[in-house]
């Protein structure tokens, strides 16, 4: 039984749906009732479960051969007590629950403990994860291709992606198309002791590769629209975002522009296969059927 936490988020989702498709049986955790029934509907055993309650994790971990753990992104208070929080709940109930395999969430960059802002998060739940299991691997993808949905409505509707990256800048961006194929991949296989791989998509993209992906897919231009720093917190508050939260977000940026959140020497890389111009066009899709 493989257990998936977070399946109603971005790459926990994706994990879920690729453990299906390859016909295992998966269990996926959820926080209410409700949020299990579509995963009902697909043949998935569904636990009800909070992530930061080791009594509950430890629930939904029994008979688990692998399981997918994550951080889920804060939206309010402090990101670091949180991670400090939801790292020892997992930790302690994949030790109580003897574990074989987890798969862990993580990103690039996360080698650092500072200057990467709420990445730093990740390096918290590394160190909280490490060895709690019998065999355990730390998946550092880049950044999400699917985070562009976020501003994704105005580049369909004006013709311009605001970013916080620089245009030119190219970084390690996948689709979690690929995140969850590869998480689901490792699960599925053997292997002993602490393994951290790190996974781009097929090559490195920047803002500007993005914009014109969206320009190909929409069939007219796109182009970045790059917000300076000192801009950026007015940005984030206008839609609501604590400042806690935002300070730990712009330091990740921050952390982008100055090259600390990249990839880390001796780990073990991998590529996947979605092209950005794939991965773009399913966010247009989105919007465009909620329209």
């Amino acid at each position: 039984m493989h257990v998936v936490f977070g399946a109603n988020g971005r790459a926990g989702g994706e994990t879920a749906h690729a453990l299906i498709e390859r016909g295992e049986a998966v269990r996926v955790a959820v926080r209410r009732p409700e949020q299990g029934e579509a995963w009902k509907a697909r043949g998935a055993d569904v636990a009800v479960a909070s992530i930061d309650d080791a009594n509950a994790v430890s629930a939904a971990l029994e008979g688990a051969t692998a399981a997918f753990l994550f951080n889920p992104p804060p939206v309010a208070g402090d990101p670091f007590a949180q991670a400090t929080q939801v790292g020892s709940a997992l930790a302690e109930a994949v030790r109580r629950t003897h574990l074989p395999r987890a798969v862990v969430l993580s990103s690039v960059g996360a080698q650092h403990e500072t200057g990467t802002g709420i990445i730093a998060t990740l390096h918290q739940m590394e160190g909280a994860l490490a060895g709690a299991a019998s065999a355990t691997v730390f998946l550092r993808p880049g950044y999400f291709v699917e985070t562009w949905s976020e501003v994704a409505e105005a580049a369909v509707a004006g013709g311009t992606l605001p970013t916080f990256l620089e245009p030119d800048q190219k970084i390690p961006m996948v689709s979690t198309i690929d995140v969850g194929r590869t998480a689901a991949q490792l699960m599925c296989e053997n292997w002993s002791g602490p393994r951290v791989v790190e996974l781009g998509g097929p090559e490195d993209w920047s803002a500007r590769d993005v914009a014109m992906a969206f320009a190909d897919v929409l069939g007219r231009p796109v182009a970045p629209a790059f917000v300076p720093p000192e801009q950026r917190a007015a940005v984030l508050a206008e839609v609501g975002l604590p400042a806690t939260v935002a300070t730990a977000l712009l330091g990740m940026y921050e952390g982008i522009a100055s090259g600390r959140v990249a990839r880390a020497d001796g780990t073990e890389h991998r590529r996947g296969t979605t092209s950005l111009a794939t991965a773009v066009a399913r966010i247009i899709t989105k919007i465009q059927a909620a329209t």
